[in-house]
């Protein structure tokens, strides 16, 4: 990565959400991942999204896993755009998912 600051990290490659690292508003946005400081990520942001608070760096859809830190953390409860903003309107703690029905 640059040595710009960035707006958004993710912990490692492969995740599906990054934490904001500022407050952020829509538009683009520059991040990297913690695991590997030359990867960089480029995307739009389509809504406000507040100092570490999370945003998807990926398509996920409603019922999917949510990956961060590399492990599922959440089950997204509705689908999620690349972009998006990730907080409890769409995710739910995979903690207490029950993914039998």
């Amino acid at each position: 990565m640059t040595s710009s600051r960035p707006d958004f990290l993710a912990h490692r490659t492969g995740d599906a959400v990054a934490v904001a690292v500022r407050d952020l508003v829509p538009g683009p946005v520059r991040g990297g991942y913690l695991d590997d400081g030359d990867a960089a990520e480029e995307l739009s942001l389509h809504h406000d999204v507040p100092l570490g608070h999370k945003l998807a760096l990926r398509d996920i859809g409603a019922g999917e896993d949510v990956i961060e830190y590399g492990v599922r953390t959440a089950v997204a409860s509705a689908d999620i755009a690349r972009g998006d903003y990730v907080h409890t309107h769409n995710v739910r703690s995979a903690r207490w998912h029950n993914s039998v029905a």
